[in-house]
């Protein structure tokens, strides 16, 4: 080749080291190189958005914009920094023989801190801090950003700082090992570490095919089965991935590894193929992941990174949250606790003519004190589907049920034989039913079967409706929120959004008094 190649790479003192080790190749090959430090995409136009292209990584930008502009020929990245899916136009031509792959431990001092129940490591990798807090988990991660040369003056001189996490293959090029440092054997590392890639345009033949020339075939592959297990994993999410290929006696051997960022779940999964039969090894190991949870997980680190627009104020089952519009990010949990009473045997004693029952609550109350058989009851009242469903399946048959306990009230007035009634309810009862009730020369008997704890918490400020189940749980998410004047209260029924009317400027109500029939109420907000 006559001309020149135009080696782009970023102006870091390791980009230039991982640079300079492909021109060496190169020049020992008989062709003319050139660096060409890249610092800035600003002053470079192109015919399309980035986005058309396909131009993503956060490390490899600046040098494939340049490419694609004419203003080098190749580019040499960190195999492990470049986007498993390359921008259009752009090919991976080469990569060197691979270096060292593990992660090091650099500490100050001594290890003592590793038998202890509290230290401090530093690493902005959620790789190295998910696999770090599942070996450890009572330790501390801290971020720790910057070169190497930076991060390891920043280890030096923070206090806080027991020992901090780097790639051994970068402060090794550097000459930078000190003597306080230990490869983690144990430690997964990410796909491609310390393997140096260059990459060159898809349509310039001739530079490829001096590229191939210093290409290593056995980094090629173990790379490429690391990257394809990383790609059908991610599906475009950060997430704590790492794997290690290696071949020996012909042999292609695979480890890889799946974490939450916390460390708390891990799924891991091995593989020996022979050589020239492993095309298939990356994938099967990828779907061995996703089988054993990994799906569930990597679904679950997606929705962490997104804004949350909406909040349920009682905990919802997976069937539940994948009812939600794409558009909806919804979060859960209880904001009310139940205490279950202890009901006195002599209440129950003889057969009672009239029970009201407003809730499910109420009914496990009941089952928790006594069997079925022991509850004789001649007439039962109750709220909600689901409320008279259980009761009919657990206790006996109900005589009556309305959406709501002033609908119920209305009609016991009206229909009910007798004038008395016995209530099972909580604590924190609202007063519709024996107001209504008495006011009518109904005698009620209230027996408290349960008590209602608030248990609040404060939510995103990102959030912008609140899912409301009964008047408890509105008056438990004011304990700890202030609602704006934007915010949406989607309520189970209307009970519930009278309570909710006292705060909230937009109350919308379900049709039926159910869980679902709320997030179909959500949904029609966010179509």
């Amino acid at each position: 080749m006559s001309k020149t190649i135009r080696i782009g790479t970023r102006d870091s003192e390791l980009a230039l080291y991982q640079a300079n080790a492909v021109k060496s190749q190169l020049e020992h090959l008989g062709h003319k190189t050139v660096l060409v430090p890249v610092k800035s995409t600003g002053d470079i136009v192109l015919d399309k958005p980035l986005y058309e292209l396909g131009i993503t990584g956060i490390f490899t930008r600046t040098l494939d914009i340049a490419m694609l502009n004419g203003d080098i020929d190749i580019a040499v990245h960190s195999l492990k920094d470049v986007p498993t899916i390359l921008p259009k136009g752009i090919v991976q031509a080469a990569v060197l023989k691979r270096g060292n792959v593990r992660d090091t431990l650099v500490y100050k001092t001594t290890e003592e801190f590793l038998g202890a129940r509290e230290a401090v490591i530093a690493t902005s990798s959620l790789r190295r801090k998910a696999q770090w807090l599942n070996r450890y988990p009572t330790h501390t991660i801290e971020d720790i950003r910057g070169n190497v040369n930076t991060r390891l003056e920043k280890l030096k001189n923070t206090s806080l700082f027991n020992a901090a996490i780097f790639a051994a293959a970068g402060i090794g090029r550097l000459g930078l090992r000190p003597e306080t440092a230990v490869n983690l054997e144990w430690m997964i590392p990410a796909p491609a570490q310390g393997a140096i890639m260059v990459a060159a345009l898809e349509k310039d033949e001739e530079t490829r095919a001096i590229l191939a020339e210093i290409n290593h075939e056995e980094t090629q592959i173990c790379t490429q089965i690391e990257r394809e297990f990383l790609n059908k994993l991610e599906g475009g999410c950060t997430a704590p991935i790492g794997a290690l290929c290696y071949i020996k006696d012909e042999e292609v051997n695979f480890e890889g590894v799946l974490l939450s960022p916390n460390g708390t779940k891990k799924i891991t999964v091995q593989r020996v193929k022979k050589l020239g039969e492993h095309t298939d090894i990356a994938t099967w190991c990828a779907d061995y992941v996703i089988d054993k949870g990994g799906k569930h997980l990597m679904d679950s680190i997606k929705e962490s990174t997104k804004i949350t627009n909406v909040y349920s104020t009682k905990s919802l089952t997976e069937d539940q949250r994948l009812l939600f519009h794409e558009k909806v990010v919804a979060q859960s949990s209880d904001f009310i606790k139940i205490s279950l009473n202890r009901i006195a045997p002599r209440l129950l004693k003889n057969e009672i003519e009239n029970v009201v029952i407003t809730s499910k609550n109420a009914v496990e109350a009941l089952l928790t004190n006594f069997s079925a058989i022991e509850l004789q009851f001649k007439n039962i009242y109750c709220v909600g589907r689901r409320t008279k469903r259980l009761v009919e399946n657990r206790i006996g048959k109900v005589k009556h049920s309305e959406k709501n306990a002033k609908k119920l009230a209305e009609h016991l007035v009206e229909y009910m034989d007798g004038n008395q009634v016995t209530y099972f309810c909580s604590d924190l009862r609202l007063d519709d039913l024996p107001t209504i009730l008495e006011e009518n020369n109904i005698n009620v008997k209230q027996i408290e079967a349960y008590q209602t704890k608030f248990d609040s918490l404060e939510i995103p400020n990102t959030v912008e409706g609140v899912m409301f189940y009964s008047p408890s749980t509105v008056k438990s998410f004011k304990q700890e929120n202030t609602v704006t004047n934007t915010m949406i209260a989607f309520c189970i029924g209307e009970t519930t959004a009278k309570e909710a009317r006292h705060y909230f400027n937009d109350v919308r109500v379900a049709k039926v008094p159910t869980v679902e029939s709320v997030i179909e109420l959500v949904n029609k907000h966010y179509v």
